[in-house]
């Protein structure tokens, strides 16, 4: 049998209150998850099958309230934005900005270069990945495909060059009598 739901009674009439006044389905769901496991006994399983939610996310929403982090409330964390970032954007752009000046010189970007330097600026090792998403964002890009494949074999190209056959036809000989009758 599952345990009983824990919540203060403050908490339950605050969950009433957003019920009555709930501008969207998510603000009503998460004081539901939060309703009817307190005032009716209801487990999260049920209450999950009655506001049509899976279990973990009826959960999540009962949590976040008693938190006090109500959906759709005006001081709630908006999705996306950068979170975990390893500096600001002006930091990473003061930061490129001396790789991108050689690179506009006529000079390569090395991403290898690049990586030990932000290694060494964070002070941890970080994935190549990183560094990537790094050009990525302040506008590098590669502008020019490789010229050749790096493993290939320019002598051994022109040996096939003039030792292969010119064309399919190569075969079929001027003079050479054929099986048509004309």
């Amino acid at each position: 049998m599952a345990r009983r739901a824990s919540g203060s009674d403050e908490a339950l009439a605050h969950a009433y209150d957003l019920i009555a006044q709930a501008t969207d389905v998510e603000q009503l769901r998460q004081a539901q998850a939060v309703v009817l496991p307190l005032a009716f006994g209801l487990d999260m399983q049920s209450t999950a099958r009655a506001i049509g939610v899976s279990k973990g996310w009826a959960c999540q929403l009962r949590t976040r309230f008693l938190r006090g982090q109500v959906v759709g409330a005006p001081q709630a964390q908006k999705p996306g934005g950068r979170r975990h970032e390893n500096m600001t954007a002006s930091q990473e752009h003061a930061f490129l900005a001396p790789f991108f000046e050689q690179a506009a010189e006529g000079g390569v970007l090395v991403v290898g270069l690049i990586k030990r330097a932000l290694d060494e600026r964070l002070g941890r090792r970080v994935p190549l990945s990183s560094v990537y998403n790094l050009l990525h964002r302040n506008g590098w890009r590669k502008l020019a495909p490789d010229k050749r494949h790096p493993q290939s074999d320019p002598l051994a190209q022109e040996a096939w060059k003039k030792n292969s056959p010119t064309s399919s036809t190569a075969s079929a000989k001027p003079g050479r009598k054929t099986n048509r009758s004309s």
